[in-house]
């Protein structure tokens, strides 16, 4: 057996579909996000311009995060020392599942080291649990979501995205007496659309079934507090689980669920993912209850954000470049082609100093590869300009189709 080889050969095929990823070195400047250093292909750090960040608020910059992370590192050192059951418990991980429970209406919460452990962790060990569980999700959930399920071992219905009729015709024909747990986001990040969250929780009500919503691009990002979409629409309440990120809008690193206590207790005693790993740093803890706390009580960042959202979308398709259809803060771009996005990508950061990922498969459906920019309250009119006046250049040379 040529192990060597089918390991080169699995890269190879990679790199025949234009799908071959490859992570851009940088450094980001402290103070002055979204500009930052890159260190790919030439002698020494280049000035570039982020456009795909998911610290979307920029809060990993701000200066109430940074201070209360040192503070942290001087009082408590780098490391929790250990699990949350032997050691790693700090009093800084109570204040914030207590901040995060009461951010979402909940009884409780339960942080993670990331959202994608708390989505397998949690999803895995409520399937486990209720015997004969059925799970339905949306057919674009996250892989963490999909990963979950899987090793729950319960039966799954895949329902078309955000699509009732098909959710409640699966619904109906699953046994009356069974349990049943919807999962879905409430912000699909590759298109940037919303989930009809009220909807949901109305077929969860008839069917007798629980709910657990994946916030992740949403919290920090909608609420007057940045509880999420199920904040916005006043629907928190209505859902059983409710999971969240504190590496994207909250700008540091983490996943947490929040819900009623026995749930909470129940995945904090049985979930291998929490039990058997180290939890986070005090330091990045700290971080967290900052941000957590100043977007509660701080919407500048969000209606910042929001608005230079709208303002590239604008921007965009006065350019004629292919936009695609978007109410939240992701401004998608439709290439269609994992070699062409990989090399749109290449040219702006070589020439013009920009960088954002080609979004290919298996993140997006094949034929439908993208730029997923995320534009930031700092990101300035200017900036946006510059950026589309690059596109229409670099769409014009590699004689790609514009939006009509």
């Amino acid at each position: 057996m040529d192990y060597s080889k089918i390991f080169a050969q699995a890269i190879d095929r990679l790199h025949a579909e234009g799908r071959y990823r490859v992570f851009i070195d940088i450094l980001r400047n402290k103070g002055s996000f979204p500009n930052a250093r890159c260190f790919a292909g030439h002698n020494g750090p280049k000035p570039i311009t982020v456009w795909c960040s998911n610290d979307y608020l920029a809060m990993g910059q701000h200066s109430s995060v940074i201070a209360a992370m040192e503070e942290a590192l001087h009082d408590v050192g780098a490391g929790s020392g250990g699990t949350r059951n032997i050691g790693g418990n700090t009093h800084y991980h109570v204040d914030l599942e207590a901040e995060l429970a009461d951010l979402h209406g909940k009884e409780a919460a339960l942080l993670f080291t990331s959202g994608y452990i708390s989505n397998e962790a949690t999803l895995s060990t409520l399937g486990k649990l209720l015997p004969g569980c059925v799970i339905f999700s949306d057919e674009l959930n996250h892989a963490s979501m999909i990963a979950g399920i899987r090793t729950s071992g319960c039966e799954k219905r895949v329902f078309r995205h955000n699509d009732l009729a098909h959710l409640e015709e699966l619904l109906a024909q699953a046994d009356p007496d069974a349990p049943k747990l919807i999962a879905f986001e409430s912000v699909y990040s590759m298109d940037g659309d919303v989930a009809p969250i009220a909807a949901i929780c109305d077929l969860a009500d008839r069917y007798n079934a629980i709910t657990y919503l994946d916030e992740v691009h949403a919290v920090g990002m909608y609420g007057a507090r940045g509880g999420g979409i199920s904040e916005r629409d006043d629907v928190a309440h209505r859902l059983t689980i409710i999971e969240g990120t504190l590496g994207k809008a909250f700008g540091v690193m983490g996943g947490y669920i929040a819900a009623d206590r026995n749930i909470v207790d129940v995945i904090r005693s049985y979930a291998p993912g929490f039990i058997f790993t180290t939890s986070l740093s005090p330091v990045l803890v700290a971080g967290a209850l900052a941000s957590v706390r100043h977007l509660k009580a701080s919407s500048a960042e969000r209606e910042g954000q929001q608005a230079a959202a709208a303002t590239l979308k604008a921007i965009f398709a006065e350019a004629g470049l292919p936009v695609m259809a978007s109410t939240t803060h992701i401004v998608p771009l439709m290439v269609g082609d994992p070699v062409k996005a990989k090399k749109i990508s290449d040219i702006l950061l070589a020439e013009y100093g920009v960088y954002v990922q080609p979004i290919n498969y298996p993140t997006v459906p094949r034929g439908t590869e993208r730029l997923r920019f995320t534009p930031g309250p700092s990101h300035t009119h200017a900036m946006m300009r510059e950026l589309a006046g690059a596109l229409v250049e670099i769409w014009d040379r590699l004689e790609l189709r514009v939006a009509a």
